[in-house]
């Protein structure tokens, strides 16, 4: 029985481009005689069968966009969904919200069901567990098969197609930065494992704005926080050592740091101050309210569908994946102190 293969394969067999592989077996006159019959030939031996999707994308439209984001717990990943409705809509197009739940295995079947034609794109933000892992071939898979895709907040380099992501190393370094004007030289930092990569940018702002203050980075305020525990007894720990601030990479982190603070007895801000990310109703209902990264969740969503769109209604055009990069911006609350 002879092995299922793919765009991507023939590619690799035969030395030549994906695009080339393309064209080929869909007899465009842009490809030489001799290299059509060798690339049909290949296919035939090899029975290809092109994928369900790419010949829905040919075909017929669905007028669908998938969707698939690691949870709906955060704040920022709701406004984002907003963002990629609001622009969907605007241009004819439903979406299709899905979730991985941070596990590779579900990102992978949850890839499969929208695979199936019932969609005319993705736009998706890489579960944990995928990105601790570093198999990419299921995402990958849709690039070789030419299949309109936007990666958006977490993303890899690897992976060739459009991305939208915040510009998370100034975010980190803004945070840190105002803390540091403010008086505060123990700065502890609550954040992700370094394989999910937005919150190991952050950790790169962080340590510039330091680095620039000449003050070393002690790896003992730093916590890296494994969700499938309890969340608040990791972020306890770093409340062992001597620290007058908090920058935690997001909203949930920052409202459990600043409970450990208050049952400790310190004052927020007075004795501590907390810097959160992402502007939910947790940093602005908090007592006091936090102090926060907005990182433009609705916008960054708008773009990403906008992108998306493009991709889908111009696929005859040479395709050179973008980058969009969207600033970051401080929203002063009460648990930070007043700018000196």
């Amino acid at each position: 029985m002879k092995q299922k293969i793919t765009i991507k394969t023939i590619a690799k067999e035969l030395g030549v481009s994906t695009s080339t592989v393309s064209k080929a077996l869909k007899d465009s006159h842009e490809i030489s005689k001799e290299t059509k019959d060798k690339i049909q030939a290949f296919a035939n031996l090899y029975n290809y069968k092109p994928n369900n999707l790419a010949l829905q994308l040919r075909n017929q439209k669905t007028k669908v966009i998938g969707v698939i984001l690691p949870k709906i717990v955060h704040h920022f990943f709701s406004t984002v969904i907003m963002g990629i409705e609001d622009g969907a809509n605007a241009k004819g197009y439903n979406i299709m919200v899905c979730f991985s739940n941070e596990s590779y295995k579900k990102e992978v079947e949850t890839l499969k069901v929208l695979s199936n034609g019932s969609v005319d794109g993705l736009i998706i933000s890489i579960a944990s567990e995928t990105l601790e892992n570093k198999d990419f071939n299921h995402i990958k898979g849709l690039v070789s098969e030419e299949i309109p895709l936007v990666l958006f907040d977490r993303v890899v380099d690897e992976i060739s197609c459009d991305k939208v992501v915040v510009d998370d190393v100034g975010a980190g370094y803004k945070a840190t930065k105002h803390l540091l004007s403010n008086g505060n030289k123990k700065i502890a930092l609550i954040t992700t494992p370094n394989h999910v990569n937005v919150g190991a940018l952050r950790r790169q702002g962080y340590e510039k704005a330091l680095i620039e203050e000449y003050i070393k980075t002690d790896n003992k305020l730093i916590v890296e926080v494994d969700e499938n525990k309890d969340i608040k007894s990791q972020i306890e720990k770093v409340f062992e050592h001597d620290i007058d601030a908090v920058f935690a990479v997001n909203e949930i982190y920052a409202a459990n740091a600043m409970r450990i603070a208050k049952e400790r007895g310190f004052n927020v801000p007075k004795d501590m101050s907390v810097i959160g990310f992402t502007d939910g109703l947790i940093s602005e209902y908090s007592s006091p309210s936090i102090t926060t990264i907005a990182q433009h969740g609705f916008t960054m969503g708008k773009q990403a569908v906008e992108l998306l769109i493009e991709r889908i209604e111009n696929e005859a055009e040479v395709f050179k994946p973008k980058k969009i990069v969207i600033s970051s911006d401080l929203k002063l609350r009460e648990s930070t102190k007043p700018s000196s």
